[in-house]
């Protein structure tokens, strides 16, 4: 099953169990695969990795409305936002330690032969395809100035 038709049955699932949260969540992801499968140049196909990455950038984008809703005065605003992520979170894959993360980096920094800060671009490009739906870009990136700085 594709990760796609799981979003669809979890659809269909949180309606049953009458959960609005797990709904909204489920929703938000099929409505963002629907915008991209319609998209300008797009052939209507979507992959698993694209859902992670599209999940990825929801999950972003709820954290950051979380922050932005705290600072506000709005904690129940917040806390629906939180949620929402929380139920996204179970699509992907299992999230990787720092130090778990900061292995990976020195991996491939040897792999690609990097030994300045000037590398970080090559180093980055590598990393956030190897890693990518186990961390987050924010987290590659500073493992990568740590260990070329």
């Amino acid at each position: 099953m594709t990760l796609e038709q799981q979003i669809q049955e979890d659809i269909k699932a949180a309606m049953k169990a009458k959960d609005p949260v797990a709904l909204a969540a489920t929703r938000a992801v099929k409505g963002e695969i629907l915008l991209f499968k319609t998209a300008e140049g797009g052939n209507g196909e979507v992959t698993d990795s694209d859902v992670l990455k599209m999940i990825q950038k929801l999950i972003k984008q709820r954290k950051e409305s979380a922050e932005q809703y705290n600072a506000a005065g709005r904690p129940e605003l917040a806390d629906n936002e939180l949620a929402e992520a929380a139920a996204m979170e179970k699509y992907l894959p299992k999230q990787l330690s720092a130090e778990e993360v900061e292995a990976k980096i020195r991996e491939i920094v040897a792999q690609v032969g990097a030994t300045s800060i000037r590398d970080m671009g090559r180093v980055m490009g590598v990393a956030t395809k190897v890693l990518a739906g186990q961390a987050d870009g924010r987290t590659i990136s500073s493992a990568v100035k740590s260990i070329l700085g």
